[in-house]
């Protein structure tokens, strides 16, 4: 099967069975009913997800995501080019939050280079793919070639096809690219209604005028590629990023896959719009773990009718925010399990 034909795929359907027993036992858990809120929601997604009535996350796995941008020579980002892979080496070294969120948590955590601007990179425990020393200035020209592009997107459903052949029953995927804000904004803008003025923010910490410079910048290659931009996978090839096609294409496997995806913050929101404008079938696959400080993320997750887990002012990025809703995650399923009902509990349930 061709690149372009398996983004069209067959998803998974969940199992309607299986949440209609969640939703029954939830209503016979001692407790108000809807009185854990979003976590009883949580655990009726899953069972419907995993084709069970008590679901259980007990083999997460994290995939990190990292490519350059060539955008970023048009002054759109507060740090320069070169810290992209040197971050690189603090995901491996331990130092990055994702890191010791991952170790903490025992999550399997591998990082996928996809090009950075150093094309000789070599780091143990990296997958260097190195499509690319970063992908072309998006304000110029188009920011991958097809091939690229589908090259992208192809790494994406292999790490997934990783993470199946480990057992995985959550899949958590994180970003990193200097630049990566400006094309998460440019990508969501061609999907949406919304404009540059709507979605664009600080990134990794633009003043003011450096944020009114961003904007222009993404107007004016918005303006350039035009309408090109009204289908998804020619827009995710012309602004786009190495980074947010492999997460493009990790989303709509888990999906294919029948493997729940827990989506961290703005960068990758992007991405699962844009998987979802390419395959509407991922979308109940799909959890959000975060509402993130950038600015348009508020408005992005309403384009993806998407109820974050967290709302902690987070702006990172790097799947941190992902790592960080995994906890609520697994207690929503033992809550979801392990709850007395009232005939267990000999507690008298509500009046009718």
């Amino acid at each position: 099967m061709s690149t372009v034909n398996w983004l069209q795929a067959a998803c998974r359907l969940p199992d309607s069975a299986a949440e209609a027993a969640a939703t029954a036992r939830q209503a016979q858990l001692t407790k108000p009913a809807g009185a854990l809120g979003q976590l009883e929601a949580i655990a009726i997604q899953l069972a419907g997800l995993q084709g069970c009535e008590q679901p259980q996350i007990q083999r997460p796995w994290l995939s990190l995501f990292a490519g350059d941008h060539g955008v970023v020579a048009e002054g759109v980002s507060a740090f320069p080019q070169a810290v992209t892979a040197q971050m690189l080496h603090n995901f491996v070294g331990g130092g990055a939050a994702v890191s010791v969120l991952a170790r903490v948590q025992n999550i399997p955590l591998e990082v996928v280079d996809l090009g950075t601007i150093d094309l000789n990179l070599e780091l143990p425990g990296v997958r260097h793919l190195r499509l690319g020393a970063g992908t072309g200035n998006f304000a110029q020209g188009p920011a991958m070639s097809a091939e690229q592009c589908q090259l992208a997107l192809a790494a994406g459903r292999a790490a997934v096809a990783r993470a199946q052949a480990a057992g995985t029953d959550l899949f958590l995927a994180g970003e990193m690219g200097i630049g990566n804000t400006s094309a998460a904004t440019a990508l969501a803008c061609a999907l949406s209604n919304a404009s540059p003025a709507q979605l664009v923010g600080p990134g990794t910490g633009l003043d003011q005028a450096g944020v009114a410079h961003k904007q222009a910048v993404i107007e004016r290659a918005l303006a350039l590629h035009g309408t090109a931009l009204s289908e998804p996978c020619e827009a995710l090839r012309r602004v786009g990023g190495f980074e947010l096609a492999a997460l493009t294409g990790a989303y709509l496997a888990c999906a294919q896959a029948g493997i729940p995806a827990l989506v961290d913050g703005f960068i990758c929101s992007a991405a699962a719009l844009c998987a979802q404008r390419l395959n509407a079938a991922c979308a109940p696959w799909l959890l959000f773990a975060h509402a993130g400080a950038e600015p348009g993320h508020a408005a992005l997750l309403a384009s993806l009718k998407a109820r974050p887990l967290l709302d902690l002012g987070l702006r990172l990025g790097e799947g941190s925010g992902a790592a960080l809703a995994l906890p609520l995650i697994k207690l929503a399923c033992q809550l979801h399990a392990g709850m007395a009902t009232f005939q267990q509990a000999a507690v008298t349930e509500r009046q009718a």
